[in-house]
């Protein structure tokens, strides 16, 4: 079967793809001629799921569990694809964690955990992928950001600050890759109508996201399916002259107020009075 931009299929790992903005961009890549690496922290039959819907597709598909806070797992991670593969032509770091916590209230092991994950196994996990693509050039890798990098949420401090620093890496790693012809791009969803941002919501004591998505110009929240479609652009040749940017799908929501200007709207928007149990928050696997 024609791959993707010429004959042979390219293969491309897209982390957090078990659920959410991953699953659906592994699958609209399937679609769209890859072959891809189906990754996951630990719900490995949720990822076989998504493994089965690509196949299906006609894509092969490969499954493997790794937790990115940890160098050794990312290691077997890459060595994994590259015994499977040999080769990888796209690299789409989508996974996440945080503890949606106030600044004060946080422990040192909620940033440690945050930033272990979100940006150091980031910029792990694309040392291994350098190292896979093509000489030639051609390689693409995208990283998946979060409205909190450039709007206040409430409880957001840890993941916003990392999902800054990650786009300051993007800039950073597409100067520094740009001669080898691979692009580097971001993607930040603006608020994002998915399970794990309804979780975020829902842990913020109240249930903001009908009207997020009224205040936002275009009438609705990023759904997985956009960020998708612009992760399928940033991939293919179309973009190869793109470097270092990070779009924003967001229905135009950040060209207005932000929603959570009046944090005193929401209740316990500082959540200091009563700090939430930051570990059953690191199951998320997504920014909002």
């Amino acid at each position: 079967m024609s791959g993707v931009d010429g004959m042979r299929r390219k293969t491309v790992l897209v982390t957090g793809s078990n659920r959410g903005f991953g699953r659906a961009i592994a699958l609209r890549l399937a679609r769209d001629g890859y072959d891809v690496v189906v990754h996951c922290r630990r719900d490995v039959a949720r990822a076989e799921a998504v493994a089965e819907e690509a196949r299906a597709l006609g894509a092969r598909a490969l499954v493997e569990a790794a937790d990115l806070e940890d160098p050794a797992a990312i290691d077997r991670l890459f060595d994994r694809v590259a015994a499977e593969y040999g080769r990888l032509d796209a690299f789409v770091a989508n996974a996440a964690a945080t503890a949606f916590l106030p600044t004060l209230a946080m422990k040192p092991h909620h940033i440690d955990r945050t930033f272990g994950l979100n940006v150091r196994g980031f910029v792990l996990s694309v040392q291994r992928a350098v190292a896979l693509m093509p000489e030639e050039g051609g390689g693409r890798i995208v990283a998946i950001s979060g409205y909190g990098s450039i709007r206040y949420l409430p409880g957001y401090a840890a993941m916003g600050a990392a999902k800054a620093a990650l786009e300051r890496w993007v800039s950073y790693l597409a100067v520094e890759l740009a001669p080898r012809g691979i692009a580097v791009n971001g993607i930040n969803p603006g608020c994002a109508d998915t399970a794990s941002a309804e979780v975020y919501f829902t842990r913020a004591g109240s249930e903001p996201q009908a009207e997020v998505a009224r205040r936002t110009p275009m009438g609705r929240l990023t759904r997985a399916e956009d960020v998708a479609g612009v992760a399928a652009f940033l991939l293919s040749d179309d973009a190869a002259f793109i470097c270092g940017q990070t779009i924003v799908v967001d229905g135009g929501l950040t060209l207005v107020v932000p929603p959570f200007a009046d944090a005193g709207t929401l209740e316990d928007a500082a959540w200091g009075r009563r700090p939430r149990r930051a570990e059953a928050a690191l199951a998320s696997s997504e920014a909002p």
